[in-house]
């Protein structure tokens, strides 16, 4: 469709207007090609507005309303100057929104008030965000450029310009801000701190009051904030521009100098200061130019702390300060030396402040003083010095200022960078120029020069940029595109860079001596004259005009040169490089390093190559200094990617939310917003995918269109139909492109069958409505006349003969009437009387009898009591046999326990028996072997004496037998002498020690002998005491078995004696009865007229006695009530005991039985051993060796086994021999483990008393570190249960159970280590499964319900009594009796609070990323669309990139699983209450905060969607039985946020209405959403300005928080209530499923 055809009746235009620049009209005729006039509707009437019928140029079309006050700008159907200007206005005056997208440009226009939208909140909201989800803002801006830094590996630039004024500052200050916060460093040095803490110095030393602002830069700062590989700040580089330095010395009327002057005059008084000699600002000649000295709400006392403070938070000591506070007091002296005249052509300086500034800096005053006021002239043949005029002195004194302030400035700035930088390799880096935007005043000299050249230069990067991103956009959706004609300013920049340019000519002119501003001038006028963008004013000939991109600008010549030298004599710079302030003397010094480190510099190639000046000074000008440093910043923003922040001054007063479209248009034309909109005009400016364009315009499609499923092919035949001119949209892949103005046609169609179906609907309706009222009428007019025609019948029937004779009629019904009244009343009567007579005699006869009755009531007393003193006497006595039973129990355990230590004595006896008795038979060996040695050599000596007898007789001479003979029998004498003495002595000493060891071994066999027939008698004593026991007990049981049969006697007992009672009750109702009849019968005894029957004492005295027989027939029938009631109730509680007292001795006497078996196996394994005594030697023997060799083995390998539970495990191919020596030493521990294990199992120990008494044997041989370790180990072993394996039928939270009878079991033994490496145990193996599965829902719920349900037993089993009151009977008798763990339970109550605290991280964690789709963005009410026209930042790659769609029906299905989870491990319901509590509070928060950040989400159909969406959530809490968790009223701001967005927002009432039901908003909040409402359709109105105000007077008497977001991180606290368990501890079964074997039950 062609534009000129929207041209329709009713459409509205723009016209221009001198007052308002642009007005709206309204179409009062359809155009059509070929007319001359448009007429036009204005609001003083019609107005013909002409067409030129050659150019058929129409004023500009107005956007339909629906699109008005869009975040972007190039959302619109029509995008000019008009529709930009309206936009912006109504976002900043009606909505109060001062951040407005304009394509890849944030608009942010000044509000000159405090908003509350850049808390740490608002920065939280917008971290991660794309940039079109939420509302523009300068965070938003800044996220992106932090995502794309992250995502693209390249480095950003955030480009801020605007006027003086505009909020450029604040701006950068915020989005530094926003990198600092997001990107903690985490390190001790804190540089986001420091960086944020460089703004306050920067801001002192360079800023100042101007008439456009309070607080404006005079200079351009770079600032390059470096990140790490994980893209945290690691430093940051800050590079200034073009300081402002003739304001040091000259400042116009209501203008100040730099902020830090003023700070240093306002602590003037403070001793720190007193050195400097300051005065007050007002004193000082460069402080006191302006006028005002203060700036209306600033403290420049406060603003000198921060300063200093932030001084030294970036490490700047105090001798740094101190040196920058002399030189700063040291100019403002400077400043009021006065020069005066001496002679005709001479002057000479004399003033006190100079003696100050000399001794301030240590520079000679006698050198200063002359070269100030002379000038030293060098010929060829010699030199000599030349006074010079005032004003020169006085120019060369304000150059000297300027110079040290410029220096002092650069020094400053290099050490803050020097500060900012921290060890570390940069990855990356984020840019953000602060610098002036386009200027142009009524005086414009050197400065606003070199600031237009400045936005010529990124004016030109901005306009290819945003040429190259619409390529890119086009080329993405495969679309063909035609070269666009935008706006080139080359041509300027070459009119100022180029050879023989702007600043060529102003070099070369200060190269000459006498150049003067003219000259320059007059160049300037030969060389350029033909250029078209230049221009000479006719009525001046001091100024030049430059056409630069914005608007044409007037620069007077005055000053150009001699700001561009920025000279100061060489003298003035010997005097102060001789200084004795080394701070001072070496910024001179410095020039000259810089000069030649510049000439080894960067070459900065201009736009066409110029002549190389002749002069060194001319490398140094401060027009080529700007060029270079501005080359160097455009290749520094041409390596990065550029993000754009435009700020806008709305009017010149600095008044809140007040707006000027003619500063402002003129600020958008200079800052490039219009000419983005204009490139973005002449191709496809509006963008729509074919979701949101399906949602949108699914009304204007027919059925068979609708019915399609490809929404694509939908969306292009529906266009092909709407729209026949091709031309006007392209298909891309994902998205439709328009011209300008189609969006607008489709809204109008869109519109126009809205409007048919309303007028159709109010048709019906108002049809329906006059039917209705129509019947309603009729039928009443029916029923009147109905009325009417009877009263007229009843009229004409009626006459008085009928009315007589019913008068009589009435008359006659009375008395008949009344006649059968009283015949019916004399026969009730009589019969009452007849009743009355034979009742009286019946209740007569039945006191006689029950008062014959009273003596055999007495005797049935005297035998029941009789027989209840009985029954007590027997079951005192039964008690007694019970007790004396459980006595003799005991008694019988404690004489096994002294059997088996006897037995263990007894064994250690017969090991000491077999050992001696081995030592005596071996003496006896040994004496044996002597006497046979003796006896042979005995034998041996008698055969010798034969042999020399036989001898003796062969020999014949005799002399010689007989010698030998005789020296035979002498030998033999001898020897039998010897014999028998050795034989003596043999037999005397061994027979003696023979027979004293015999005897002593006799009498130790004999007394052993004797002791071991002792202890045979006294074991078959024993075991006939234990068999007489045993019959006893039999015989106890055969009595508690009859006592068992007596039990239903008992029962039967007890039911007669409850008939018995009910029987007593019936009588001594009876006998109340005849009491009362008796007095009733005594009052009717004596009639009137008769005589006395019986005498009245005999009578009262009678009456008495059955008073007292009746209270005592009550007394005793309630005392037997109450006897009955405890015999009863004794009575069950005995039998209850009796049966559990006889499955007790069951048990009992089949433990006795098999005591007794083991005793009877004990003695006769006794007998045997005894027989084989040396059997058991051997047996002692070999036992005692192995256990010798086992602690030799543990003891050399101790510390080795202890290092082994830290070592990695390795193949078995790599094992060395002292590993595999390592490896049996475990098994053999291991082994004995299981032994010590098996024993204790048959001891009736629990697994912890099992360990720790391992531990406790290994003690001594290991680490007892390792002990504690293992003990842990396997504790935590315990602990890793995984919760997904519970077991049919078995509670969940049966691992607290388990450890609470693990320490109940401790308690009972009374062992305090025990008890405390258990619990400490506990907890740590909770702690650490929780660390190790600190993001498993599952494992981390298991563990809370566990640990609570344990808190809970260690509470209900303390024996304190406030957790008795609902423990029962056998539960309080399972109390823990030996410690107090109240300290225990505080720990575990704080581990609690950790788990709950890491299970509520979990939960919202999943839940966060599906709130905001779900609760805002997925539309449940289907038809009700709020899909609305999107601009350039919805049209961000990320925006279409797959992911999982989230609707409320993800939301419900995420939290029944974590209340599944929970319900599933049994946790208790109250910790469930607060879990989904905090759940529904962080899905309240959450929807909340980004409705108040995102406008689009604030219309009334969201605010039905959001409604819906809450009961949903409330219909969840009902099905799950959750109301009592209270968790619905953490959404009632939300629900309040819904209500608002729907109710009327027009009349008084309506704001009355709003303050009183929006109690849980805040008035901020309140605003906010009332400012940011939305219409989607014309048929909505947006809320109107006066409204809004209205609702902000009534909220002034409300007092709340001023904060516009909730706190999303915000917990409530968490309480464990006590909640006893009903759960038995004996009734508890440990599943083999659960592995758990090391338990066993005691």
């Amino acid at each position: 469709m062609a534009l000129s055809e929207l041209y329709t009746k009713y459409n509205r235009v723009w016209i221009p207007d001198d007052q308002h620049v642009w007005k709206s009209a309204e179409i009062t005729k359809d155009f059509r090609s070929g007319d001359g006039v448009l007429e036009l509707l204005l609001e003083d009437g019609t107005h013909l507005h002409p067409v030129d019928p050659s150019k058929t140029k129409l004023p500009p079309l107005r956007n339909p309303d629906i699109l008005v006050g869009e975040n972007d700008l190039t959302a619109l159907s029509y995008l000019h100057e008009p529709a930009v200007l309206h936009n912006l206005k109504v976002r900043f005056v009606e909505s109060r929104i001062i951040y407005t997208y304009c394509g890849i440009i944030l608009v942010a226009v000044n509000p000159y008030k405090q908003l509350p939208i850049y808390g740490d909140a608002i920065i939280h909201a917008y971290s991660g965000q794309n940039m079109g989800d939420m509302d523009p803002h300068i965070f938003a801006v800044a996220e992106e450029a932090y995502k794309q830094m992250a995502r693209n590996h390249k480095n950003q630039s955030i480009i801020v310009s605007g006027e003086s004024g505009a909020g450029k500052t604040v701006s950068a200050r915020y989005a530094m801000r926003y990198f600092a916060v997001v990107s903690k460093s985490g390190s001790k040095t804190r540089v986001e701190d420091k960086v944020l803490a460089s703004n306050p110095i920067t801001e002192a030393i360079g800023n100042a009051k101007t008439t456009r602002n309070d607080n404006s830069s005079r200079f351009g700062k770079y600032t390059e904030i470096s990140f790490d590989r994980k893209y945290r700040i690691i430093g940051a580089n800050m590079r200034t521009y073009l300081l402002e330095k003739s304001r040091v010395v000259f400042q116009a009327e209501n203008e100040r100098n730099y902020h830090i002057f003023y700070q240093m005059c306002s602590c003037a008084d403070s001793a720190e200061f007193k050195t400097l000699r300051l005065l007050s600002a007002d004193e000082f000649r460069y402080t006191s130019m302006g006028g005002d000295v203060t700036i209306e709400g600033v403290d420049d006392k406060k603003d000198m702390e921060e300063t200093r403070r932030t001084f030294s938070l970036l490490g700047l000591k105090e001798d740094f300060q101190s040196d920058v506070f002399k030189v700063l007091a040291a100019i403002l002296h400077l400043g009021n030396v006065e020069i005066k005249i001496s002679g005709d052509d001479r002057s000479s300086p004399s003033d006190p402040h100079l003696a100050a500034f000399c001794d301030l800096l240590s520079v000679g005053a006698a050198e200063l003083v002359r070269w100030l006021c002379n000038r030293r002239i060098v010929l060829a043949a010699e030199t000599f010095v030349k006074p010079v005029p005032k004003e020169r002195a006085v120019a060369a004194r304000d150059a000297l200022a300027k110079q040290i302030y410029a220096h002092l400035f650069d020094c400053i700035i290099t050490r803050i960078n020097t500060a900012l930088q921290v060890p570390g390799k940069q990855h990356a880096f984020i840019g953000v120029l602060d610098i002036y935007g386009f200027e142009t005043f009524d005086i414009n000299s050197f400065e606003q020069f070199c600031i237009n050249y400045a936005n010529e230069k990124l004016q030109q990067q901005f306009n290819l940029h945003v040429f190259k991103l619409e390529q890119e956009e086009y080329m993405k959706e495969d679309i063909p595109w035609t070269l666009i004609d935008f706006y080139d300013n080359q041509p300027v920049i070459d009119l100022i860079e180029a050879k023989m340019g702007v600043l060529d000519l102003l070099d070369e002119e200060c190269l000459f001596p006498q150049g003067t501003d003219q000259s320059w001038l007059q160049k300037l006028s030969n060389y350029l004259e033909a250029n078209p963008l230049f221009e000479k004013p006719r009525l001046s000939n001091e100024a030049f005009v430059i056409q630069h991109f914005a608007d044409k600008v007037e620069y007077q010549c005055r000053g150009f040169l001699e700001k561009n030298r920025d000279a100061l004599y060489e003298e003035l710079v010997d005097t102060m490089r001789a200084s004795k302030f080394s701070f001072l003397a070496n910024f001179f010094f410095q020039d000259v390093e810089q000069s030649t480190a510049n000439s080894k510099g960067v070459k900065v190639k201009a736009a066409r190559p110029s002549v190389k000046p002749a002069n060194k000074q001319l490398r140094t000008s401060v027009g080529d200094k700007f060029r270079s440093s501005l080359s160097l910043l455009m290749e520094t923003l041409n390596a990065t990617t550029p993000h754009y922040v435009r700020c806008i001054k709305p009017n010149d007063e600095k008044l809140p939310f007040e707006y000027d479209s003619g500063r402002v248009v003129q600020q958008l034309r200079a800052c490039g917003v219009l000419e983005t909109i204009r490139i973005s005009a002449q191709s496809y400016p509006s963008r729509w995918t074919y979701i949101e364009f399906y949602s949108r315009y699914s009304i204007l499609m027919s059925h068979v269109e609708s019915d399609l499923s490809d929404k694509k092919q939908t969306c292009k035949d529906v266009l092909q139909r709407l729209i026949q001119d091709p031309n006007q949209y392209k298909f891309g892949r994902t998205k439709i492109f328009f011209r300008a103005g189609q969006v607008a046609y489709l809204e109008k169609l869109r519109l126009d069958r809205l409007r048919g179906a309303c007028v159709t609907i109010q048709k019906h309706v108002r049809g329906w409505s006059r039917r209705r009222k129509y019947l309603r009428i009729r039928e009443a007019a029916i029923i009147l006349q109905q009325y009417v025609r009877g009263k007229r019948t009843v009229r004409k029937t009626v006459s008085a003969e009928a009315l007589k004779r019913g008068w009589a009629v009435v008359v006659i019904q009375r008395h008949w009437r009344g006649y059968r009244m009283r015949q019916i009343y004399k026969a009730v009567r009589l019969a009452s009387t007849t009743i009355q007579a034979f009742t009286r005699g019946w209740m007569a006869r039945k006191r006689y009898k029950k008062m014959m009755e009273e003596h055999k009531v007495v005797v049935l007393q005297k035998y029941a009591k009789a027989w209840l003193a009985r029954r007590r006497f027997q079951t005192m006595r039964r008690l007694v046999l019970n007790v004396q039973l459980s006595f003799r129990v005991q008694k019988l355990k404690k004489k096994t326990e002294e059997q088996s230590k006897e037995t263990r004595g007894l064994m250690e006896r017969l090991t000491s028996l077999a050992s001696t008795h081995c030592q005596t038979v071996e003496k006896l060996h040994s004496q044996e072997v002597q006497l046979e040695k003796l006896t042979n050599l005995k034998a041996s000596l008698e055969a010798r004496e034969r042999k020399t007898r036989e001898e003796a007789n062969l020999v014949s001479p005799r002399r010689k037998l007989q010698k030998q003979v005789e020296a035979l029998n002498l030998e033999r004498q001898n020897l039998e002498k010897k014999l028998d003495a050795s034989i003596k002595e043999a037999k005397e000493n061994s027979i003696e020690i023979q027979r004293q060891d015999h005897e002593k071994e006799v009498e130790t066999l004999r007394e052993e002998i004797k002791r071991l027939k002792e202890d045979r008698v006294s074991l078959k004593r024993r075991i006939e005491d234990g068999a007489q026991v045993n019959s006893d007990l039999q015989e106890q049981v055969i009595q508690l078995t009859k006592h068992v049969k007596v039990i239903p006697e008992l029962r039967r007992d007890l039911n007669s004696l409850q008939n018995q009672r009910d029987n007593l009750d019936r009588r001594m109702r009876e006998q109340q009865l005849l009491a009362f009849n008796l007095r009733l019968f005594l009052s009717r005894l004596t009639p009137e007229g008769s005589e006395k029957i019986y005498e009245e004492d005999d009578l009262q005295e009678v009456f008495e006695g059955l008073q007292k027989a009746t209270r005592l027939l009550e007394n005793h029938q309630r005392e037997q009530r109450e006897t009955y009631q405890s015999q009863m109730e004794g009575l069950t509680l005995k039998v209850d005991h009796l049966q559990n007292e006889n499955g007790k001795l069951q048990n009992l006497f089949q433990e006795k039985s098999n005591i007794n078996a083991d005793i009877r196996r004990e003695v006769s394994r006794l007998s045997s051993e005894n027989q084989v005594l040396p059997e058991l030697k051997l047996q002692v023997s070999e036992l005692q060796r192995q256990k010798q060799e086992l602690e030799a083995v543990v003891k050399e390998q101790g510390s080795e086994l202890a290092g082994e539970f830290y070592l990695k495990k390795q193949g078995d191919h790599q094992r060395s021999p002292q590993e595999d020596h390592r490896g049996k030493l475990a098994a053999q521990v291991r082994f004995n483990c299981a032994v010590s294990l098996s024993s204790v199992k048959r001891a009736h120990l629990s697994f912890p008393a099992v360990l720790l008494d391992f531990c406790l044997r290994l003690c001594s041989h290991f680490n007892t570190r390792t002990v504690i370790f293992s003990f842990k180990c396997d504790c935590i072993s315990f602990t890793d249960l995984k919760p997904k394996g519970v077991v049919v039928n078995v509670i969940p939270t049966l691992p607290a159970f388990i450890l609470f009878m693990c320490v109940r079991h401790a308690d009972y033994l009374n062992d305090d280590n025990k008890l405390k490496s258990l619990m400490n145990a506990v907890i740590q193996g909770v702690k650490k499964v929780i660390m190790a599965h600190h993001k498993n829902l599952e494992t981390l719920s298991f563990w809370l319900s566990n640990t609570y349900q344990l808190l809970n037993c260690l509470k209900q089993y303390s024996g304190e009594e406030e957790f008795l009151k609902q423990s029962t009977p056998r539960q309080k008798k399972n109390c823990l009796q030996n410690f107090d763990l109240s300290e225990h339970r505080l720990i575990l109550s704080d581990l609690a609070i950790h788990i709950y605290h890491r299970l509520i991280s979990v939960m919202q964690k999943t839940l966060a990323p599906a709130i905001v789709p779900g609760m805002l963005e997925h539309e449940s009410l289907q038809g009700i669309s709020s899909m609305k026209p999107t601009g350039f930042r919805k049209r961000s790659n990320s925006m279409y990139k797959d992911s999982e769609t989230y609707t409320i029906s993800s939301i419900l299905q995420q939290l029944s699983v974590f209340h599944s989870a929970m319900s599933h491990h049994g946790m208790e319901q109250s910790l469930v209450n607060q879990a989904v509590k905090q759940l529904f509070f962080l899905v309240g928060t959450t929807t909340l905060n980004h409705i108040m950040l995102r406008k689009d989400m604030c219309s009334c159909r969201k605010g039905m969607q959001i409604r819906c969406n809450i009961s949903y959530l409330e219909e969840w809490l009902k099905e799950n039985e959750l109301q009592s968790s209270r968790a619905i009223d953490t959404l009632k701001p939300l629900a309040q946020a819904a209500w608002l967005l729907q109710v009327n927002k027009s009349t008084d009432e309506d704001a009355k209405e709003i303050t009183e039901r929006c109690t849980e908003l805040n008035p901020v909040q309140i605003v906010k959403i009332l400012n940011s409402y939305t219409p989607i359709d014309d048929f909505e109105k947006r809320v109107a300005s006066s409204f809004v105000r209205k609702v902000q007077s009534f909220l002034q008497e409300y007092k709340g928080s001023s904060q516009l977001m909730l706190d999303t991180e915000y917990r409530f606290q968490v309480t464990f209530p006590f909640c006893p368990s009903s759960t038995a501890l004996e009734s508890l079964q440990v599943p083999s499923s659960l592995h758990l074997d090391f338990l066993t039950r005691i």
